[in-house]
């Protein structure tokens, strides 16, 4: 038997790892929070395993002091449940549950200091 046979047989025999993936879907939805009372949604939302980019524009023309509270609220319900948060630029925010973590440039670890930057 030749290398490409081989080769051949073994893809066929192997299942796909991502046939698991398959049964468990998980959505990104992009919604938007126009009032407080929005947040239930978004929590059933982020409840049931989504990925959120809610833009909070339309609440933030109507009061700053309400998307402060949104904010707050829904970041300590995210981090409670093991999800993450995180804000892209000034008008969305983005949440993911327990099983997708959000890569953050400063949580990193820096390099040590005694590199030189060009």
């Amino acid at each position: 038997m030749g290398l490409v046979e081989r080769f051949k047989r073994k893809k066929e025999e192997e299942p796909c790892e991502t046939t698991a993936l398959r049964h468990a879907l998980i959505y990104v939805k992009a919604l938007s929070i126009q009032d407080l009372s929005d947040l239930n949604h978004i929590k059933a939302e982020f409840n049931q395993g989504n990925i959120i980019i809610l833009k909070v524009t339309p609440l933030a023309k109507k009061n700053l002091d309400d998307v402060k509270k949104a904010i707050s609220y829904l970041t300590s319900c995210v981090r409670e449940a093991g999800g993450d948060i995180a804000r892209l630029g000034e008008e969305r925010v983005l949440i993911t549950p327990p099983s997708v973590k959000i890569w953050k440039k400063d949580s990193q670890p820096r390099e040590s200091s005694g590199s030189i930057s060009i």
